[in-house]
């Protein structure tokens, strides 16, 4: 499971706007950021590298990863927040939310 919450990580770019939408639980974290991202998938790898490059070399260490963050990015808002719900539900994908938000916030400028 811990490969579901290094996809998390990268989501962020995705690392990575509006606010959650009303069905998530008021505990999750506001993942706005994150769903309404312009950030490419290269400037989320040199964010992510800024920021925690050990996180940054497991995403571009694995094709599967990868491509997830990938896909996420060539998604609209609705179908990143339900692919955010599920990764949100893995065990441990809560450890990364700061990162990835870090990563959101501020990919725009790589």
């Amino acid at each position: 499971m811990r490969l579901k919450a290094k996809i998390f990580v990268a989501s962020g770019g995705l690392l990575l706007s509006v606010v959650a939408p009303a069905g998530i639980a008021s505990a999750q974290p506001d993942v706005g950021p994150i769903v309404n991202t312009t950030c490419s998938y290269p400037q989320v790898v040199s964010a992510l590298n800024a920021h925690d490059p050990a996180a940054a070399a497991q995403l571009t260490g694995s094709p599967f990863v990868s491509g997830w963050i990938q896909n996420f990015l060539a998604q609209g808002p609705a179908e990143r927040t339900r692919l955010i719900q599920q990764v949100q539900n893995q065990p441990g994908a809560a450890q990364y939310t700061g990162l990835v938000l870090q990563v959101a916030n501020d990919c725009n400028n790589y």
